[in-house]
């Protein structure tokens, strides 16, 4: 079963959350998410367990644990939502409306 754990202080690690989870039952991954700029941690994480049961207990446990004096959420974690994908269009050039600044002869009152 795969984990959501919410509300991590950015300190926390990867070894400890697999210390903290391991008391309930086989840990067989942890990710802590992080920034792709920063590298500094988004403050929640993905656990994963190899006993659904154990998965369970870990829950029952750790939620609302203070874990570095901040009440973690642990939840089962839900699959990622999909988004709607949009075709390409190449005349789509993005931007926005606005009067583009700068010097606009144009422009009326």
């Amino acid at each position: 079963m795969n984990l959501y754990v919410g509300n991590l202080d950015y300190t926390v690690k990867e070894q400890q959350l697999t210390a903290m989870f391991t008391e309930f039952g086989e840990v067989t991954s942890v990710k802590i998410i992080t920034d792709k700029m920063t590298g500094r941690s988004k403050g929640f994480a993905f656990v994963e367990m190899a006993n659904d049961d154990e998965a369970r207990e870990a829950i029952r446990n750790l939620d609302q644990k203070s874990v570095k004096e901040r009440n973690i959420s642990v939840s089962e974690a839900r699959p990622p939502e999909q988004r709607e994908r949009k075709p390409f269009n190449p005349n789509n050039r993005g931007g926005g409306g606005g009067n583009g600044g700068g010097n606009n002869r144009f422009r009326s009152f």
